[in-house]
């Protein structure tokens, strides 16, 4: 009798004592020694993980393998994720690039390098190279005296604003590794894009059905002109790359915001692993290396077409087996 009442006094005792502790039991206040937690429990779990390693694959088991460029618009309904101020797709890139934790890749073509997104023959670019590659304007700051007069000028780098980056293109492999039996997706690299403004290709101001004679520079990435007269389109094209497996070891550590629960746990390595995101196809590798816009004018038939390549995937996995 006396060692249960000895039990039921320190139960007691330890529950009263954890309930001391309890900003949400207490009945008065309660001096933190340090910040409250936001919550009711700390999310530590994500800070600690670590990149789960692909399967090696040999390349002798390798029986076939497409190379694909998809890209994904955060607008979409299913890719808001990508999008939420909490934690911005965009904002996770720059920060680790701007920081020098993750390297950025300059898109520009060379003759080494023709398309443009080869990792083996891309130059690196320095942190600080990498906001004028969203072509962001200077603005002209005057500085004045105390009788009003301008007595000095420089120009700052506009804010670079993470709104503006709404498509990211994507470059990977479809491999089938017949020793694992497993056909699965691989990416390679991501690249945030970026489409010119229309007083950016016209020289400030004119529209694009009235060039008012304007010269349209010839170096802005990604433009095209029409063969009418005055018609003129700009495709988006690459700010910088960025190397897939080195920014896994980036997103494994990023929560990704959820519309439907707070509780998913998903980093953006898992949303990238688990293809959690919509996307169209925009090329495949071919001899020719050409892109679907390049043999198709109309934007209805090239969406056609990119459903037919990823259906051609399907397709070549259901081959694989017998039923």
């Amino acid at each position: 009798m006396k060692v249960f009442v000895f039990f039921v006094s320190v139960f007691v005792g330890l529950t009263a004592y954890a309930q001391q502790g309890n900003l949400s039991n207490s009945t008065t206040p309660i001096a933190a020694e340090e910040p409250p937690v936001d919550g009711y429990y700390v999310k530590s779990d994500i800070l600690d993980r670590e990149v789960v390693p692909y399967s090696v694959i040999r390349p002798t088991d390798v029986a076939y393998i497409k190379r694909v460029w998809r890209e994904f618009d955060v607008r979409e309904k299913m890719n808001t994720l990508y999008a939420s101020p909490k934690s911005r797709l965009i904002d996770i890139i720059m920060e680790a690039v701007l920081a020098g934790e993750l390297t950025a890749y300059d898109p520009t073509p060379t003759d080494k390098n023709p398309t443009g997104d080869d990792f083996s023959a891309m130059e690196r670019l320095a942190p600080d190279q990498v906001l004028g590659r969203f072509g962001s304007d200077s603005t002209l700051v005057e500085e004045y005296d105390e009788d009003g007069n301008v007595v000095a000028s420089h120009f700052e780098a506009a804010a670079f604003n993470p709104d503006d980056v709404v498509r990211f293109r994507i470059k990977e492999d479809w491999i089938f590794d017949k020793q694992r039996s497993v056909f699965e997706p691989r990416i390679i690299g991501i690249a945030p894009l970026v489409t010119p403004k229309m007083d950016e290709i016209t020289g400030g101001g004119v529209a694009a059905g009235d060039l008012g004679g304007e010269e349209v520079p010839a170096d802005i990435p990604g433009l095209d002109m029409g063969t009418d007269a005055g018609s003129i389109s700009a495709d988006a094209y690459p700010a910088f790359w960025i190397y897939f497996p080195e920014a896994r070891h980036i997103f494994v550590n990023k929560e990704v915001t959820s519309r439907q629960n707070d509780a998913t746990g998903l980093s953006y390595d898992d949303v990238f692993i688990k293809r959690l995101f919509a996307s169209y196809i925009v090329k495949q590798s071919n001899p020719e290396d050409l892109r679907i816009r390049d043999y198709i004018d109309n934007g209805v038939d090239r969406l056609n077409e990119a459903e037919r390549i990823k259906k051609s995937l399907v397709d070549f996995e259901q081959d694989l087996w017998s039923y």
